[in-house]
């Protein structure tokens, strides 16, 4: 029987984990692991309920390789999926190398004592991969992943020359809590308040974090306008290096004023930190003490309304008439339509839906390719196929707006 192993139970692994149930014909016999036994169950239990299918639990602890291997090679699972923290990559893709089973992660590497993140530690991987004959696929969530494949699909059917992207994110979502953020605390603060990069021209560009917005009126009238401020995010690099022809590509995400304000406070006080600090004898690191004080991301599902749209604004040589033209390809979510379907926040559910279909095209065979590959560099149409049909459907709209450079 096919196998498949989800290691992470926090609010993306428990929307990954409902995903596959409701394909159990393509993933089989399912197992969620991660550290902590009961989160595990629990979600096992709300999958019993909803479809039948019964989850299968276990405890690994990511970060030790050879107890991984061992439990991966007693179950001899076809495809394990990384839905844990950035800081287990590497461990859990040696761990599929020892094991034999392929890999996919939604996230790329970050190194817990150094706030930054780059494939180079993952793209290394490349050769060991291939002489193992096994696929690692890279950074299937939503940005990076649908994203990435946006740009792909854009590329083979839109545009015979992509000149710009600019990714945008946008949460008009509503939790009514003074302060939280919509997943991981520590990898979200950790990513915020690194200082902004995009590329232009060949080089990368560097700018104070949070120091350049924008106003960018999106489809829905629910979201309308909003401030949107450019970010450094890790699918520009893979698709500065995969887009042929690319002049500049930036990524950008909305916050509200109340989300600017608590999180300068907090780095102000010191509590965005990572450098150790000794308190009554003992060492901690007030990032991960504000993780444990704010609010549980998993819990915000039922408090949260509202809708958010990820899509790519991206301008090039149209294929239908050979002139210069602007495409946003995008999907909206709804907040309360996912807690109704999988008892998760729309922030989850567009990280975990396109895990489920990227795990789906290497089941199915369609992108088993032996290597470390990045989404854009793959065919796009099935994946896209797979997110109208399970849950993030997206569309294509000629735009009559563009960013300033």
């Amino acid at each position: 029987m096919t196998k498949t192993v989800i290691v992470g139970a926090g609010g993306v692994g428990n929307v990954v984990a409902h995903k596959c149930a409701q394909d159990a014909e393509t993933f089989g016999e399912i197992w969620l692991v991660s550290r902590t036994l009961e989160k595990c169950e629990a979600i096992a239990a709300d999958i019993r309920n909803s479809t039948g299918v019964e989850v299968k639990t276990a405890v690994i602890d990511a970060d030790d390789v050879a107890a991984t291997a061992t439990f991966l090679k007693e179950l001899k699972p076809k495809l394990l999926l990384n839905i844990a923290l950035p800081y287990q990559d590497l461990t859990l893709m040696d761990a599929c190398l020892e094991a034999g089973v392929h890999y996919l992660d939604t996230a790329n590497y970050e190194p817990p004592e150094n706030p930054h993140f780059e494939y180079k530690w993952q793209w290394d991987y490349q050769d060991r991969f291939k002489e193992a004959g096994l696929t690692a696929l890279l950074g299937s969530g939503f940005d990076p992943g649908v994203t990435n494949v946006y740009c792909a699909y854009a590329l083979k059917h839109l545009f015979d020359e992509i000149e710009t992207v600019d990714i945008i994110d946008a949460n008009a979502g509503d939790h009514g809590l003074p302060f939280a953020t919509n997943f991981n605390p520590e990898i979200n603060i950790r990513e915020i308040t690194a200082n902004g990069r995009y590329w232009e021209e060949g080089e990368w560009k560097e700018i104070p974090a949070l120091s350049v917005k924008q106003d960018f009126s999106f489809p829905d009238p629910d979201i309308g306008t909003r401030s949107i401020y450019l970010l450094y995010h890790e699918e520009l690099e893979s698709l500065a290096q995969n887009l042929p022809d690319l002049k500049r590509i930036r990524f950008w995400m909305t916050f509200s004023e109340n989300y600017i304000t608590h999180l300068k406070v907090l780095e102000n006080v010191g509590m965005t930190s990572i450098e150790p600090i000794e308190i009554d004898g003992k060492e901690i690191i007030p990032l991960q003490f504000l993780q444990k004080v704010l609010p549980d991301p998993a819990s915000l599902g039922p408090l949260t309304k509202g809708k958010t749209c990820i899509g790519c604004l991206i301008t090039g040589r149209l294929k239908e008439t050979g002139e210069t033209g602007t495409r946003f390809i995008y999907n909206i979510c709804d907040h309360q339509t996912c807690y109704e379907e999988v008892k998760s926040q729309a922030i989850s559910y567009t990280a975990g839906v396109p895990a489920m279909i990227g795990a789906r095209q290497l089941m199915s065979g369609a992108w088993l390719r032996p290597g470390v590959w990045n989404l854009e560099q793959l065919d796009p149409d099935s994946f896209m196929d797979d997110l109208n049909a399970w849950g993030l459907p997206w569309h294509v709209l000629e735009a009559n707006q563009s960013l300033e450079p």
